[in-house]
């Protein structure tokens, strides 16, 4: 028998395992992994780079690591709203590379357990279909799981390495 208590590590695991942290754009309902978020900030100032893709808005400066900022609505081919009070961003690591993803709002923190998700179905081929990986069932609303490994190309990862100061 064995009577080892599990390492710090895997209750960690376990306390984070079916959590996605939700978020809105027009109303819409999205969410994705906790695993992937490492703090939420009220918007800060962010400072622009001439040159880069639309969807990405600028750089900010958060206790001396330059972080470049991604507009999630012009990602998903949304128009772009001007920032309000209630926009956030969502600090995430990806591929050991940190992200600040701007969102409309932060929801909530739910459990979605496996046999509440389904596979989003194919539909259409637009640009932010590639990001939409299942939808999830909470309660009487339904979720848009977004795979975030899915939001850069390999091309856009190395564009965002190569920023001045990141």
């Amino acid at each position: 028998m064995n009577t080892t208590p599990k390492s710090w590590e895997s209750i960690e695991e376990d306390t984070m395992k079916d959590l996605y942290l939700c978020f809105s754009l027009d109303e819409r309902f999205y969410a994705f992994e906790v695993r992937y978020l490492t703090e939420i900030l009220a918007l800060p100032a962010i400072t622009t780079i001439p040159g880069t893709a639309p969807f990405l808005k600028g750089v900010i400066n958060i206790r001396g690591k330059i972080i470049p900022i991604m507009d999630v609505r012009l990602r998903f081919d949304m128009p772009f709203l001007p920032y309000h009070e209630r926009t956030c961003v969502l600090l995430v690591e990806l591929d050991g590379n940190p992200l600040g993803l701007a969102v409309d709002k932060v929801n909530d923190v739910v459990k979605i357990p496996p046999e509440n998700i389904d596979l989003a179905p194919k539909i259409g081929e637009s640009k932010s279909s590639r990001f939409i990986y299942a939808t999830g069932r909470v309660g009487d609303t339904v979720k848009i799981l977004i795979n975030l490994d899915r939001l850069l190309t390999q091309e856009e990862n190395l564009m965002l390495q190569e920023l001045p100061g990141t």
